[in-house]
């Protein structure tokens, strides 16, 4: 596999990071019910069943920490969770709700669509979102979708592979490479593509790196 750009020190501030405290903060439907925008945020986002929250749970070792369901679609909110000392420089993470799924009703779809543009506007101490994409299937044309809506409100995102463990050994750097040429086009889609397996613990401390560096940006 390709490696990303991580020192041995980017690698063991992700996992002090990671070993400290990290907690469920709260759930919102709407904006007016969101934390106060004091502190770098980093956002997770995916189509349903993509494996977020199992990459949330996997980066902070606590199986429960992040909701999983078998209803693809069902959660429909905005999970904070935080991360760090107060003591040093906390920060959120958030798990936004998965889209895509074909069997979510319209009027769902949009007020999904609604809830995400009112937080990319609301969140100005948003650092970056990981979109993730099952390393199994690629871009599909939801994923392009909203990565033309984060292109158009000028939202710096990067792409994470999720279940790699699920692919052959000869289908992974293939998978990869393609996923970098495909997010070429997307001008606000950071250049490293990350890869992981949440389940093999595969690729976990390159994203805790990339993590720990986005928030003492």
């Amino acid at each position: 596999m390709g490696e990303a750009p991580y020192s041995d020190e980017d690698l063991n501030q992700g996992r002090l990071l990671f070993a400290g405290p990290v907690d469920f903060l709260m759930g919102a439907v709407a904006l007016d019910g969101l934390p106060a925008a004091d502190r770098p945020e980093i956002a997770f986002a995916g189509r349903s069943n993509v494996g977020k929250s199992s990459l949330v749970n996997a980066l902070t070792g606590r199986n429960t920490l992040a909701r999983t369901s078998n209803t693809p679609g069902r959660t429909q909110e905005l999970n904070f969770f935080t991360i760090g000392s107060e003591m040093e420089q906390p920060s959120y993470l958030v798990d936004l709700p998965g889209y895509g799924y074909a069997k979510i009703e319209r009027k769902k779809v949009h007020a999904w669509t609604r809830l995400v543009k009112d937080y990319l506007r609301g969140r100005p101490n948003l650092r970056r979102i990981l979109l993730l994409i099952d390393s199994r299937h690629g871009l599909k044309e939801n994923d392009r979708e909203i990565m033309k809506m984060l292109d158009d409100a000028a939202v710096n995102y990067q792409i994470v592979l999720t279940k790699l463990d699920k692919l052959k050994v000869v289908e992974r750097d293939k998978a990869l490479a393609k996923a970098q040429a495909d997010t070429k086009p997307f001008i606000a889609c950071h250049p490293t593509v990350l890869a992981t397996s949440s389940e093999k613990g595969w690729g976990l401390a390159d994203v805790r790196a990339e993590i720990s560096q986005l928030t003492r940006v």
